[in-house]
Formats: structure tokens, sequence, C-alpha cells
């Protein structure tokens, strides 16, 4: 017996043996993006019965054991191609990559050879729509050192088209191939590698020299900036990403442009800590403030709802100047703000960002997201800052910062089918609550008494928004989407003696579909929207009222006939309660020179009703009286809607010097206006006079700036901007008040390779006209024009690995502060007192600290 248990023994251990040496080990490409694909494909793979399987979501490569007396490479692809999941050998049907869920698409390439060598016509070869551009690019040489020199004579292909070029002596090529596409890059003493390419951005492909005799690896970057103008864009829209975003501690939206030399951020007075901006010299009532456009902030709540957004909470900003798309309504007067707030199912698993700083104001925001399935995600964004402790370092008796909190919370849900179904549902809730005034005011005490004088801005803020969309499968440039929006917001407020409160309720909805006329050169959107707003406001013991119901219609048409000219016109037609019809017509033309240099144009005109006492509350700190002259009926305030006309040109230059990118761009932008509500602070210093323009009121903007990577991963920012502003004020011409007709902006952000990133701003701005105070005594007055003046900020960061990131910073570098910023502020209850007239910093040296931790 045991001679025959040794036999089976022996025939087992052989087997195992034979067994061990058909099992075969590689690593190929598979693409895909999330970590459901790689639930599938590890699955699909077990399908097949294979000893082990691993795919790697950063490199695309999946590792697999298989017993290849039984199995091959080619079958192990056609079975990822059945699950939706390209290879280099096979490519899956057009119907099951559709049938994937969205996060999971991926960029689809197709070698030709690879295409060549399909027989089963169960997968075919999908390409996707091409595009021909001029790909520019340079080749860099990395020595042992890690010194970088250009690589002439280098051999670029095109691989579709086997077209052939080589890098010059900088290290320069240019190549015409249609987009998306591979390149193979060879030279001699290196390996053969390929790159895809899916857009005309400036490729960047280092040569890299290993220690050993080896052949070395190609590596190849593509470096987008953190700001840019895209070349695909009719408009003039600046986009801000997420990299550009961390360079300042970027607290909420409001301090989310320190970086931007195209608009403006200021105190609003010197006691509420309020921020506003200004585009084009403009106030931001001027500028559309969208999130996914959706216009949540707009009304009562424009002054504040800038701080209602923090900063982690953002993805991206897009800039637009000049009137936007008539798509997005009429109020678009001086430019477009939209917010990209983050995705669930593309953000963090779990952000946490802390900060503080020396003021003792404190800021917490927890980002969470979880897929529930393969077509539900969903996200819950929490936000909370405060201050607790007092500071007067100037030493006027006022706080230098406001005491208070504010909580912040979001639910997002999204929803994405393989069938072109998507729909977005957020509910977001706010409550914000700030004491400023006199240090040891007590509002319990001296609440609207003449004891101490004290600021109360409480705000609450409630808000059901959502989008539900369809692309139409066999059609992807048709699709239908709804955009809607509930929003309550209450403001109880005062400010001395005044009191001030703000309801409003707002609807909002617009429903788009886009298509096309005959082919993809005859481009159209249109719609209809509806908006509802309801206002109640009371300042002191008098009531303003108003219901503004706006239905509306708008059709906008895109011509592109052929790769360098494209044409967007677009008119809306609204239909107010009060004033009736309002037409708005918009134009946009961009003339391309080449991929690389590009010429826009727009003209527009904009409408929207002012809200005298929100959108000028920084004026409430002070002793003035509000007053509206010659209302012309009894309607709201009594004053007409604003009316005005804007165009623009931008010339856009993208660049290559010296082997590294660059751009430049320059924008004149003239803005009219046909009615106006004026804000007269210069007629008496006691008073604010609201009426309606009499003649002239325009602003006149020019910028130019320069985008330049001096030296690798040194990257220069330099900009200069003239405003010209004036307004007709009871027929006397004059300068705006508190804006610089010339403002100097440096930006430096250097990144080393061990992760720290430094950053550093400087701004000049000229002499500002103050507002006139010549009636008051002599030591009560604030002169003609404000001096000029520096701003410098610098911040330090430090990568701790993939999750940790820890930053300190400054703002007002040099400690420069405007003195007395706040008019008779030892007798805050006369007739004299002013903290609304600012034209520098009220702070002095701010330091902060922070860190911030994610879990991918």
């Amino acid at each position: 017996m045991k001679y025959i248990l040794a036999a089976l023994f022996t025939v087992i251990s052989f087997a195992a043996s034979a067994q061990n040496k058909n099992i075969k080990t590689e690593s190929f490409k598979v693409f895909g993006t999330c970590s459901q694909c790689k639930s599938r494909i590890e699955k699909a793979m077990k399908s097949m019965n294979v000893y082990k399987a691993n795919w790697s979501i950063e490199t695309k490569m999946l590792t697999v054991s298989y017993d290849s007396l039984k199995l091959s490479k080619t079958q192990l692809s056609k079975k990822l191609a059945s699950v939706g999941h390209d290879t280099e050998e096979f490519q899956a049907d057009e119907n099951t990559y559709k049938s994937l869920p969205e996060c999971c698409y991926y960029e689809r390439y197709v070698k030709p050879a690879a295409a060549a060598a399909i027989a089963d016509t169960t997968y075919k070869v999908i390409v996707p729509a091409m595009e021909t551009q001029t790909i520019t690019g340079v080749i860099l040489e990395e020595n042992k050192k890690g010194k970088l020199s250009a690589l002439a004579n280098a051999t670029v292909v095109c691989l579709n088209t086997k077209h052939t070029t080589s890098s010059d002596s900088m290290g320069v090529f240019r190549l015409e191939c249609n987009i998306p596409i591979q390149l193979a890059i060879s030279y001699v003493g290196f390996k053969t590698d390929t790159v895809n390419i899916i857009s005309s951005e400036q490729v960047k492909i280092i040569l890299k020299n290993a220690v050993t005799s080896k052949l070395t690896e190609v590596v190849v970057n593509s470096k987008r900036p953190s700001t840019y103008i895209s070349s695909l864009s009719t408009l003039n829209t600046l986009n801000i990403g997420s990299k550009e975003l961390v360079k300042a501690a970027c607290c909420n939206l409001s301090e989310s442009f320190e970086t931007s030399p195209s608009v403006d951020v200021s105190y609003a007075d010197a006691v509420t800590g309020i921020r506003q901006i200004q585009l084009l010299g403009l106030s931001g009532n001027y500028t559309q403030i969208t999130t996914e456009n959706t216009p949540e902030i707009r009304g009562l709540a424009g002054s504040y709802g800038l701080t209602f957004i923090p900063g982690p909470w953002i993805e991206g900003i897009q800039v637009t100047k000049g009137t936007g798309s008539v798509a997005n309504g009429s109020e678009s007067i001086a430019g477009q703000i939209n917010v990209e707030e983050k995705k669930p199912d593309k953000m963090d698993r779990l952000f946490i960002n802390a900060y503080a700083n020396n003021l003792g104001r404190m800021e917490t925001s927890i980002d969470l997201s979880q897929r529930v399935n393969d077509k539900w995600s969903t996200a819950l964004f929490t936000h909370v800052n405060g201050v607790a402790a007092k500071t007067d370092d100037n030493k006027d008796g006022f706080l230098d910062i406001p005491l208070g909190r504010q909580f912040n919370v979001i639910n997002r849900w999204k929803y994405a089918d393989t069938k072109g179904i998507f729909a977005q549902f957020a509910i977001k809730v706010l409550n914000d609550h700030r004491q400023a005034g006199q240090l040891d005011f007590n509002p319990s005490t001296d609440k609207l008494t003449t004891n101490k004088y004290g600021v109360g801005i409480n705000v609450e803020q409630y808000i059901f928004t959502g989008k539900l969309g369809y692309v139409f499968p066999q059609q992807k440039y048709k699709s239908i989407g709804f955009i809607f929006s509930a929003n309550t917001y209450n403001n109880d407020s005062y400010y001395g003696l005044t009191k001030y409160d703000g309801k409003q309720q707002s609807v909002y909805a617009n429903l788009i579909y886009q298509s096309i006329i005959g082919t993809t050169v005859h481009k159209f959107r249109t719609g209809l929207s509806f908006v509802n707003d309801v206002f109640n406001e009371k300042y002191n013991a008098t009531n303003f009222k108003r219901r503004e119901t706006v239905p509306g219609t708008f059709f906008e048409y895109t011509y592109t006939p052929g790769k360098k000219f494209t044409a967007v016109a677009g008119v809306r037609l609204d239909y107010h309660n009060e004033y009736k019809w309002i037409a708005t017509p918009r134009l946009h033309l961009k003339y391309d020179f080449s991929p690389k240099t590009n010429l826009r144009f727009s003209v527009g005109s904009g409408f929207r009703t002012a809200n005298v006492f929100a959108e000028n509350a920084g004026l409430f700190a002070s002793s003035r009286v509000y007053t509206i002259l010659n209302p012309s009926t009894a309607y709201g305030y009594g004053l007409d809607p604003e009316r005005s006309w804007n165009y623009g040109v931008n010339f856009v230059r993208n660049f290559i010097l010296n082997s590294r990118s660059g751009s430049f761009s320059i924008d004149a932008y003239h803005t009219s206006f046909t009615h106006q509500v004026v804000v007269d602070i210069d007629a008496n210093p006691q008073k604010i006079f609201f009426y309606n323009l009499k003649g002239r009121s325009f602003s006149n903007s020019v910028q130019m700036e320069l985008n330049y990577e001096f030296f690798p991963k040194f990257d220069v920012r330099l900009a200069y901007r003239w405003l010209d502003v004036q307004t007709n004020y009871n027929g006397l011409v004059l300068d705006k008040p508190l804006i610089a007709k010339h403002r100097a902006f440096v930006n430096l952000a250097y990144e080393t390779k061990d992760k720290w990133k430094f950053d550093f701003t400087t701004q000049w701005f000229s002499k500002k006209r103050l507002p006139y105070t010549g009636s008051n005594p002599s030591d009560k007055q604030m002169g003609d024009y404000s001096p000029d003046f520096l701003q410098m900020a610098a911040q330090v960061t430090k990568q701790l690995g993939s999750k940790w990131d820890l930053y300190v910073g400054t703002e007002n570098l040099t400690n420069y502060m405007q003195g007395n910023p706040i008019v008779s502020a030892a007798d805050p209850f006369s007739p004299y007192f002013d903290g609304s007239i600012i034209w520098g910093p009220v702070n002095g040296r701010v330091l902060y600290a922070g860190l911030r931790f994610k879990i991918k």
C-alpha cells in the first residue's frame, strides 16, 4: 500500500510541477480610469480562471498570471474588450464602451498596426473624431546631474499618418497631426516610446540618462498652466484651476482672486470685514456670479455671497470678460464669474483643510465623497469658521476683524447612466453671524443705542438646486438640459443706530436645447427661462417691497465655417412684470491666425435691477443718510433699471522661448451705460444720493499680461492694467472714487523636485480719487487723492507624501496700512463718522498657517 501511495504522490507532484512550469506572468496595458474599472477588469480576469490579476489605476497596467496551455494574452484581451476595456490588441465594441458608467470613460487610442492585426470582427476599432492641429513641443535631455539641455535632431513620428519631423537646434518641433493621436519619439541611445496627444497644449519630452549603460527611458510631460485662456473658447474666458487656488490661503470665493490680475479685491469698509470685487473697473454688482451656471449669488446676497463659498470646495473658476452667453441671463454687464464646485464622482474620498491666522481667524473644511453604486454618487461638504479673539492693532477703538462664526453645509448627489441621462441635486444650508464695532460693544446692552457703536449681521440662506440632462446617444451634438434652484435668503442686521432687514425668495429655471442645423458647421442653443424674486427690505422704518417675475427665451447660433473663424450670435427676449419687454443681443467673434494665436471680439448689452441697500452695505458703516432722489415710480425704489453696452477685443499669443512655454495677452473693453443707478457720495459727506443717470457713464479698461516659465518649474506672471471710469454726478463728470487708474502685478511661483512650493505676489496701485469731505471740519477731512502703495503676499507649501500638505504664508508683507481708515472713530455717533472710504489695506501684516489632508 505504501508503494501505491508513494507512486500516487510522485504523479501528483510531477503534475503540479508541470503545471507550475506552464504558469505565465506578464503585464500589458488596459485602458480605464477608476476603482470601478479596476473591479471590472480584475473580475473579468478571474472569470477566465487566471491565478492572479492586478490592475493599476495609475499606470493602466494589468499584471496577470495564467496557465499558458489553456489561455493566451489574445484571449484575455478579447475578454477585457467584451466588458468595455480597450487593450493595445483589441478594442471594445462602441455600444459596450458606452454602457460603462460615465466615471469609467477613458481616452481611446488605436495603433494602426494593432488595428490591422484584428481578425475577429466581434471587436471593432473605434477611432474618435479628429481635428488637425499643429502640435508644438520641445525635446530635452537630462544628464546624470539632472541638468536639462535641448536635444537636436530627435525624430518625432505621427503614427497614424507617418508624418515625420525632427527637433531643431533648440529642441523644438512642430508637426501637423489629427488630434487625438500618438507620437513616437526616438533618438540614438534611447529606446523609442510613444505619447498620447489629446490637445494642442505644448508637449515637453525629457530623455533621461541612466547611470548604467542600459537604454534609458523617455519621460513625457505635458504641462497645463494653472490659469489659461483656452484657444478653443470663443469667449475671453480665463480658467483658474485648483493649482492656482492653493497659491494663497483662499478661504472663500472673495479671496480666490489674490493671484489674478483681472479681478480686484478690496474691503467694502473698515468695520464689517466684507470684501468686494471689481471687474473692468466696475463693482461686483455688474458681474454675474453663477455656481455651475446657476445664479445663486445675486440680489440681496450680492455683497455677502462671495464669503458663502469656501475655497476648499472650489474645483475651478471661469472669469469671462465682457458680456457672456445669452443662455445664462441678461445680468452680465462687465463679465461673468462661474464657480465649479467639486463633483461627488471626481473628488477625493476625504479632504480636510484647516487654517488659522494671527488675528484669531480659524477655519476648517471637511469634504467627503462616496460612490453609492455605478450610477449614483454623493458628497458632503462642511465648513465652519470663526473669530473669538478681539484685536485692535491700529488702536482706533474698533475691532480689526469682526467676531462671529459661519456654518456652511452642502449635500450633493449625482446620477449618470450609460444611456445619456444625467442628474445632479444639492441642498445648501448656511448660517453666518458677525459682530463688529467698538472693542467694548456688548450687543445685549448696547445694540441700537448710543452707549457703544456696534454692528451685527445675521444671515441665513437655504438653497435647493439641481440639473437634469439628456445627451442623445447617437447624436452627441444634441442634448437637452434643465437647471433649477429655489433660494431663501434672510439678512437681519444693524449698524450703529441704523436697522436693515432684507429678505429674498427666489425661484429660477432654465431649459436649454442644443443641436445642429444640417452639419456641425451650424450649431445652435435655444431655450426658455423663468425667474421669480420676492424682495422685502426694511431700512429703519421704511419698507421697500417688490416682486420681479421674468419669463424669457433665448436663441444662440454658432457658425464655424473652417478651422480659423468662429462666430456666436445670440439674443434674449425677457418680459419683466414692471418693465415689460427687454431685448439683450450679443455677438462674439474669434479668428485664429494659428492654433496658438487668437483674436476675439465681443459686443453685447446687459440689463439688471439695482438693489441699492444690499449692494452698498459698506456705506452703512457711516453716519450717512440714504436718500433716493426724484423717484419716478412707486415700484421698488422708484428708480429705472440699469442698461448697458459692452465692447471688447482680446488678443492671445502662446509661444515657446528657450524651450519653455509662455503666453502674452492684451485686451481692451469699453462699457457705457444708457441707464444707470448713480451712487453719489460726493455731493454731501453726510448723505448718499441714489438717482438715475443723466449724461454719460462709462468704463475703459486695458490690460496686458505675460506668463512665462522662466526656468523649469519657475513661473512668472506680469501684468499691467489701465482704467478710466467716469460718471456724470448731477452734471459734473468725475472719475469714480476709490479706483486706481494704474495697477501693476507680479506673481512668482516655484516648485522644487522635493515638493516644496513657493509663491510670491506683488501689486502696485496708483493713487485713487477720494470722495469729497471738504465740508467736514479740518480734522475730519481725507484729501482729494490717496497715495499710491505696494502690497505683497507670500506662501510656502510643503507636500508630505501623497496625503499631507502644510502651508504657511503672509498677507500685507510690508505691514502697510491706510492711516485713519475710520473718520471720527472716537465719536462714532457724530455726523462725520465714516468707515466706508477705504483705499488701502485696513489690516497690518497677517500671518497664517494651515494644512491639507486628502485620501484619494
